[in-house]
């Protein structure tokens, strides 16, 4: 799945890879995909890391010398990898399997009493997914922001979804240089994309999609999975006291 972006519009760019034997595609190549694709370079010169807070990185060697370098974001559920990239700014992405999971009882231990009510409205058969979606939100903001979900980032507020495929990044409750949402990517995942600082408050931000299959690990990858684990925050599956 892919689309053409809109020229001088703010955009997100977002690769979907999948790996084989029950593990996750390596992020590497789709860093290096994004890094080349946005920086106008070969993959051959694209390097990637990660910065000094543990956030994946790429750049090139710029013209003249020094780096120029592309903000991207990477998260992981089952055997899909996601690597979101943007050249205006800060991105994040987060992605979880849909599955059946103890909504209400989870939600009261993480999240605030008017998005509980909000997940004890919602259709039952739904809330597992409406969980997630808040979820997926949470952590997607605060990969834009930096932190994660350091600092209360389960308590930090995000808008209400939408309906389900709803493509548009809303803003912030609070917060008007952020922007989340929940792109359509594929019916068995829950995604969500947050961008920090969109260029147009009023012109929305474009979220292109594009699905590459299998991706196979290569010697290189190794490094750049090792940069990009740390971005990954697991949902807690265990409630005590609840």
């Amino acid at each position: 799945m892919s689309q053409l972006p809109v020229p001088d519009r703010d955009t997100v760019h977002v690769w979907v890879g999948r790996g084989a034997g029950g593990r996750p595609g390596p992020a590497g190549r789709l860093l290096r995909r994004a890094g080349a694709t946005l920086l106008g370079r070969a993959e051959a010169e694209i390097v990637v890391g990660r910065t000094r807070g543990g956030r994946p990185l790429v750049g090139a060697a710029a013209p003249g010398g020094g780096e120029v370098t592309l903000p991207v974001s990477v998260s992981r559920a089952g055997v899909v990898v996601l690597v979101a990239a943007r050249r205006a700014g800060p991105v994040g992405i987060d992605v979880e399997c849909r599955r059946e999971l103890p909504a209400l009882a989870l939600a009261r231990r993480w999240y605030a009493p008017d998005e509980l009510a909000w997940l004890a409205a919602r259709p039952a058969g739904g809330r597992a997914v409406d969980f997630l979606r808040l979820w997926t939100a949470k952590e997607a903001v605060g990969k834009a922001l930096g932190v994660g979900l350091r600092g209360g980032g389960l308590r930090r507020p995000v808008p209400l979804p939408e309906d389900p495929g709803a493509d548009l990044l809303r803003p912030v409750p609070g917060r008007a240089d952020l922007r989340v949402g929940h792109p359509a990517v594929d019916r068995e995942l829950v995604v969500a994309v947050a961008v920090a600082d969109p260029v147009c408050a009023g012109g929305g931000v474009e979220v292109v999609v594009s699905d590459v299959g299998l991706v196979q690990r290569a010697g290189h990858d190794v490094a750049a999975e090792r940069s990009a684990s740390r971005e990954r925050t697991s949902l807690p599956v265990v409630v005590r006291g609840s």
